[in-house]
């Protein structure tokens, strides 16, 4: 799992830096940092989403982009379409956040087990 959240990170700073020239790039590179974030804390220091606290945490994040999926859903006809996202804000747009909800899930999906085993 560690180099799947690897490769997720580096394609969410991908994302990030695309974003430069877009109206509304700022808004997307938070949106796209956050899981940037919580990839890298799933592939370098897997011990933290152990705590209950940052468990917590991502799974807010991973709640809230849930909530984006449904916000930002694409309305275009055959969205998935490269001729149509290619054209269409809004198909992008729904897109990035299922990719966000995707990435924040596997990083969700590392974590450490807290399960405690009697011997």
């Amino acid at each position: 799992m560690r180099y799947l959240n690897i490769l997720l990170m580096l394609l969410m700073v991908l994302f990030i830096v695309v974003q430069y020239n877009d109206p509304d790039g700022p808004l997307w590179m938070i949106i796209y940092a956050v899981p940037a974030i919580w990839a890298a804390i799933a592939a370098f220091r897997p011990k933290l989403l152990a705590s209950q606290y940052t468990h917590f945490f991502l799974l807010f994040c991973l709640f809230a982009a849930i909530g984006g999926v449904i916000y930002f859903w694409p309305t275009s006809e055959g969205w998935w379409r490269q001729e149509v996202w290619w054209e269409a804000e809004n198909a992008r747009e729904g897109m990035g956040m299922m990719i966000v909800a995707i990435v924040l899930l596997v990083a969700w999906l590392s974590r450490p087990s807290t399960k405690k085993t009697d011997k």
